[in-house]
């Protein structure tokens, strides 16, 4: 059994936000959940949040920003995929929506499809792979819950394999069963 943490008044809470930050950027809300969990008292939260946000510690715009940047050139994620990553950091959804559009807004899907298959089978002859219909709906869920639209998923897969207008877009994926966070 695990052993509850230790409640914190409201000067060791602010040094707990601090070292929390320290580690890793957090959103808003992720910040407020795990300072819920060790505040002795609720009305100590608001007052810290607001704190690190004068000092501007705390900032969800850019928090969002930097978070979709590194998806989407990092990790090479579908827009999807971004704002369901988004959604569950406890960034708002208008935020997130908006920050999302905006960077995705000027970028090829199909390319980064085209560039995603390339990096998960880097050693692959994909004509042959996505043959057997089993390797080709596992492509097209690797594809979907990387965040890629079923459409230009469906589009690429085309030129691997014949049988890709067979696959049933009505399964829900996760793309899609996720973003009911």
């Amino acid at each position: 059994m695990r052993k509850q943490p230790r409640k914190l008044d409201a000067s060791e809470l602010r040094q707990y936000a601090l070292r929390l930050l320290a580690g890793r950027s957090l959103s808003t809300g992720e910040l407020r959940a795990k300072l819920a969990t060790r505040a002795l008292e609720a009305s100590e939260i608001d007052p810290i949040i607001e704190y690190l946000r004068e000092l501007k510690y705390l900032d969800d715009t850019r928090f969002a920003q930097h978070y979709t940047r590194l998806r989407l050139e990092g990790d090479g994620h579908g827009s999807a995929r971004v704002l369901r990553d988004l959604r569950k950091r406890k960034v708002s959804a208008p935020l997130a929506e908006q920050t999302v559009s905006a960077a995705f807004s000027n970028v090829d899907e199909t390319t980064m499809i085209e560039q995603y298959l390339a990096r998960r089978f880097k050693n692959t002859d994909l004509p042959t792979y996505l043959s057997e219909d089993k390797h080709l709906a596992a492509a097209y869920r690797k594809l979907r819950h990387a965040g890629f639209g079923s459409s230009n998923t469906i589009r690429v897969l085309r030129r691997y394999s014949l049988r890709a207008d067979e696959i049933d877009e009505t399964d829900e994926t996760p793309a899609e069963s996720d973003d009911k966070v």
